[in-house]
């Protein structure tokens, strides 16, 4: 007399935005998920407002949170389990039932200078073009070279990187993070220090975000939480 198996624990589901860097971020904890309970994990690729938006400025249609709303739509649906985000798009205050169960280990949290016929932001000539979808990118450039055209910037960090490789930009600047994940980081002509250009709080660092309360989920994530990170994101 045979016993029936045991049915096999539902996959966990982790909401992603579908850019190429989004998706590789969201493989990297599936991936240490499935290592560490052995239980499946599946990606649910999803178009954000912040992805569908591109002729507009950020701050003009509703800053970073616009990376992260529908997300936590997929969360509050059933639909996803957890979100995975890069930690600078999460904004401060979440909504009421969501909470970070990690913050992961960070890479390289400084920006990075994109160009390819200058070797450092100092060595710009004036009237060089430079490309930036951040305000706070663009204050400080605008302090540090008020001879430079700052311009607007929109898209994946592929487009971005092709729009310069076009020559509509003379440089970008990028999250050296997102350069290295992808295999980019020869596309790096400087790392800009902190001294020089502060970079976003928690820049470099993925956030985990899941419905409020306890689980078996929770527990998991708890434990690929890096805790330095987060002590300092929390500080920035």
């Amino acid at each position: 007399m045979s016993c029936a198996a045991s049915p096999s624990p539902t996959p966990w589901v982790i909401a992603t935005r579908e850019s190429r860097l989004a998706l590789w971020q969201a493989e990297h904890v599936r991936d240490l998920l499935q290592s560490r309970t052995g239980r499946a994990v599946s990606l649910l690729g999803m178009t954000t407002q912040g992805d569908q938006i591109l002729d507009r400025a950020l701050s003009k249609v509703g800053g970073k949170g616009l990376f992260v709303k529908e997300l936590e739509v997929a969360l509050e649906e059933g639909r996803a389990h957890l979100a995975v985000h890069s930690l600078k798009d999460v904004p401060m205050e979440l909504p009421a039932g969501f909470t970070l169960a990690a913050v992961l280990e960070r890479e390289d949290p400084r920006d990075a200078l994109v160009c390819p016929h200058h070797a450092s932001l100092q060595a710009l000539p004036p009237g060089a073009v430079v490309g930036t979808s951040s305000l706070r990118r663009l204050a400080q450039l605008r302090a540090l070279r008020p001879d430079l055209r700052i311009e607007p910037l929109r898209g994946n960090l592929d487009t971005r990187l092709r729009k310069l490789d076009e020559g509509q930009y003379d440089a970008i600047v990028l999250a050296a993070a997102g350069l290295k994940r992808l295999g980019l980081a020869d596309r790096i002509r400087q790392h800009i220090e902190p001294e020089l250009m502060l970079p976003a709080a928690g820049q470099g660092a993925l956030g985990l975000e899941i419905r409020q309360g306890p689980g078996e989920l929770a527990d998991a994530l708890a434990a690929l939480a890096h805790a330095p990170t987060w002590l300092a994101a929390a500080a920035e």
